[in-house]
């Protein structure tokens, strides 16, 4: 368990979170907006947050932008934002790149404008070949604009014993058409080509945490996001509190599923629930399940079922702590599609 309490079920919240934690951490993609369009309900919860005086940063592991276009995006959905309100995997990535070799080196970037502005940030040289000797390479996602020749830089150089980074490897990311490749895609091609390893910087490894709590002071943070394997994950390595909201990635049937380091805190359908007290989840008397507001969820040997009316989020929480009580350490096999059709999830 990594030193973490086992979790087996959501944390209830007598108060709303908004004021119960000084700093969230957010992420973008799925959380706050999908492509270029906020998701609903985010402006307003945010602008609401923001006047009751918790500090909003926002966390990505999406490479592609400086901090300064993202705070411009952000302003311009009705969310403003400074640029040091933005922590971008790519810082997290150059500062680690930069602990490792000499100051000034030429590092082999391959991805966008945002990888490129944190390496000169902390000091260090991109370049665009593997033949201008780099003492590093690392990749950060690029977008549609990333072609297959700067894929074959890196996979030279790493060929060739050169040190690799990574700024994250999610493999997708959410867009306002659907889900694209993402920067872990990439990476994947030059594992494939090398049969290296990179060092990876962003969420959920400890770099990425670390660049956060020393960009944002934060001594009571939340981490809000979309996905179980990064944002979910970082919070457990970092030991802090999360909120899952489901306009992202994550769908209920891998919520019910989800290992202990994938176990959000909290779970909301959307970043209202940031603004909100959430509910104890209550273990049923003498039995084996869990009740939340109008709901019960019981499990047998093959299957979780519910009963009750109210809140279907309600019934999720119930249905997550069943699950999770009944997995222990483990992922749970039970089958929820019944419960949560029910539930109309």
């Amino acid at each position: 368990m990594n030193g973490q309490t086992l979790r087996t079920r959501p944390d209830g919240s007598e108060r709303p979170l908004h004021t119960a934690y000084d700093t969230a951490l957010l992420d973008l993609d799925g959380v706050v907006y999908a492509g270029g369009s906020a998701i609903d309900h985010a402006v307003e919860s945010l602008g609401t947050a923001r006047a009751a005086g918790v500090h909003l940063a926002y966390v990505t592991n999406n490479a592609l932008r400086t901090p300064a276009a993202v705070a411009e995006h952000l302003t311009e959905l009705g969310v403003p934002a400074q640029p040091e309100d933005v922590i971008t995997s790519a810082q997290a990535v150059a500062r680690l790149i930069a602990e490792e070799v000499p100051p000034g080196a030429k590092v082999l970037a391959v991805g966008g404008e945002g990888l490129r502005a944190a390496l000169r940030e902390r000091g260090l040289e991109p370049v665009d070949s593997a033949d201008d000797d780099p003492a590093a390479v690392v990749q950060g996602y690029g977008g549609p604009e990333l072609t297959w020749g700067r894929l074959a830089e890196a996979s030279l150089a790493v060929g060739r014993g050169v040190p690799w980074y990574a700024s994250n490897t999610d493999l997708t990311i959410p867009s306002a058409r659907g889900i694209l490749p993402g920067n872990g895609a990439a990476v994947a091609v030059v594992r494939i080509a090398t049969g290296g390893e990179p060092r990876v910087a962003g969420k959920p490894q400890p770099p990425m945490h670390r660049e956060t709590i020393l960009r944002t002071g934060a001594k009571r943070p939340l981490v809000v996001g979309d996905r179980l394997d990064t944002d979910i994950e970082g919070a457990y390595v970092g030991g802090v509190d999360s909120l899952l909201v489901l306009t992202g990635v994550t769908t209920p049937t891998q919520l019910v599923a989800a290992e202990p380091k994938h176990r959000p805190t909290y779970l909301a359908a959307d970043l209202r629930g940031l603004l909100t007290a959430h509910p104890d989840v209550e273990a049923e008397q003498g039995g084996n399940g869990f009740r939340c507001g109008g709901w019960t969820v019981s499990a047998d040997a093959e299957r979780l079922r519910i009963d009750g009316a109210g809140d279907p989020y309600d019934g999720l929480r119930a249905l997550c702590a069943t699950a999770w009580t009944a997995a222990g350490e483990s992922a749970c096999e039970l089958d929820a599609g019944k419960a949560l059709g029910q539930l109309g999830l």
